[in-house]
């Protein structure tokens, strides 16, 4: 069903180290007469020799459970402070596919992918292959082809990564896949968004809402065991048979009195533990919903930067929502009580911020200038560069924001881009999506040039 393609490599892929976290070793055998001796002897770990380690775990409170829990902490938060100044990039071929929308790692060599030419794909960061997914089509033929033009926005893994929600062939359905299989499982068409879906959140294994610039939410309720007796394999053909689906519950955004008109839903975060989902507009607000089996709207917040609001992301740890706008990147801390977070700006030419991801206390800034930021929310400040070691003094911060710039990528040296840019050979590509693999300390960055009518990709992995 899915046809392969094989992705051109211009060098050959620097072999990676595992970065993956080991457990302790379990290599003591079990008491026998000396229970209480042994058991006190597990509390020192045997892997961890170094002189620097003894001194760390002295810092955090000895070599006790809590202590080994404080120090793992300190060293995870240690770890992603520093890794995105060891990053380094390798640029992966896509061919002549359009602007790379969104993306998500199905394991550790693969990530999925959409893109603005409607193509769902899965490349291997390893090897370079492209295998193409086939999309679902709505149950009324013909309907895909009114609305050319805007490609897949959204693509979501479910908490236990056994579906991926994602666009059909028809940017205003909702398609489910199967994981890993990739094989269809259902779509909600004609009784869903009329018009595209820009953003896609699950709320639960089996539960997912998306947005769409008709200015609607809709929430879908997804069981796979009832799915089983319409999803098969056709005996003559052998194309897939999935199910059409209905959502459960639809709710429009409120219009505001400011440019009522521009209420699209451009983008969906879940805050799992409360049950909640933000949703940001592109009349310049963000709107929260209490999700269980429906959606009741909270509140509405106009935001302070409202030019350009196109991703949206959340923190667990922190409860806090991030919104990326034309230039800056608003913070909201809904909880009562809590000092608000000053706005950071992304100093990058006015291009906006077109992607954004939380992990721990560090947010990751994708711009329409081709470069990754790093901003660090406990300390409010961008991560800084190092500057070089001498002999009379270590490495320390240099004052100089970290910067990661991307390679250039593919462009379509088309009449357009001969017209309006006059041949510009170096265009800067907008990110519009990246997402780590943080096991293995693996960043994937793809995205294409910002201005609509210039047709180009770039997607490179940082390692």
């Amino acid at each position: 069903m899915a046809q392969q393609q094989t992705g051109s490599r211009k060098r050959k892929a620097p072999a990676v180290e595992a970065g993956a976290e080991s457990s302790p070793s379990q290599g003591l055998a079990a008491a026998d007469g000396e229970g209480p001796l042994l058991l006190k002897r597990q509390r020192r770990p045997a892997t961890c020799r170094s002189m620097v380690h003894y001194l760390k775990v002295r810092e955090v409170g000895g070599w006790g459970p809590a202590g080994l829990q404080g120090f793992d902490g300190e060293m995870r938060g240690y770890a992603v402070q520093r890794l995105p100044e060891l990053l380094t990039e390798r640029q992966l071929d896509l061919g002549t596919l359009n602007k790379v929308f969104a993306s998500q790692w199905l394991n550790s060599r693969q990530v999925v992918c959409g893109t603005k030419c409607n193509t769902l794909f899965v490349v291997d960061v390893q090897s370079g292959h492209i295998t193409r997914i086939p999309l679902l089509r709505d149950r009324e033929a013909g309907l895909a082809q009114d609305q050319q033009g805007c490609g897949i926005h959204a693509i979501e893994l479910n908490p236990s990564k056994t579906l991926l929600a994602t666009g059909g062939e028809n940017p205003n359905s909702l398609a489910i896949y199967q994981l890993p299989t990739l094989d269809p499982l259902c779509l909600g068409d004609r009784h869903g968004h009329k018009d595209w879906i820009f953003a896609v959140a699950w709320l639960s294994d089996t539960v997912a809402v998306s947005g769409s610039r008709d200015g609607t939410v809709a929430l879908w309720q997804m069981d796979p065991d009832k799915f089983d007796d319409t999803v098969a394999w056709h005996s003559e053909v052998g194309l897939p048979v999935y199910a059409h689906i209905r959502p459960k519950d639809v709710e429009a955004i409120p219009r505001a009195i400011i440019n009522p008109s521009n209420r699209k839903v451009r983008a969906l975060a879940c805050g799992a533990k409360n049950q909640e989902l933000g949703a940001v507009s592109l009349d310049g607000y963000f709107h929260l919903w209490k999700a269980r089996s429906t959606l009741s709207r909270l509140l509405s917040i106009r935001l302070p930067y409202f030019r350009d609001n196109v991703c949206l992301t959340y923190c667990d740890d922190m409860s806090v929502y991030a919104v990326g706008s034309h230039s800056h990147v608003s913070f909201l801390d809904l909880r009562q009580g809590q000092q608000n977070i000053r706005p950071l700006c992304s100093r990058e030419g006015g291009t906006g911020v077109r992607s954004l991801s939380f992990y721990r206390h560090i947010i990751t800034v994708g711009t329409g200038q081709g470069s990754l930021l790093f901003y660090d929310i406990r300390a409010q400040k961008f991560l800084e560069e190092r500057a070089s070691a001498t002999l009379e003094s270590s490495s320390g911060p240099s004052g100089r924001k970290l910067r990661l710039a991307c390679g250039r990528g593919w462009l379509n040296h088309n009449d357009f881009w001969v017209n309006y840019f006059g041949g510009m050979e170096v265009f800067p590509n907008a990110l519009y999506t990246h997402c780590y693999n943080w096991p293995e300390m693996k960043l994937f960055v793809a995205g294409g040039p910002l201005p609509a009518g210039l047709h180009g990709n770039y997607a490179g992995l940082w390692s």
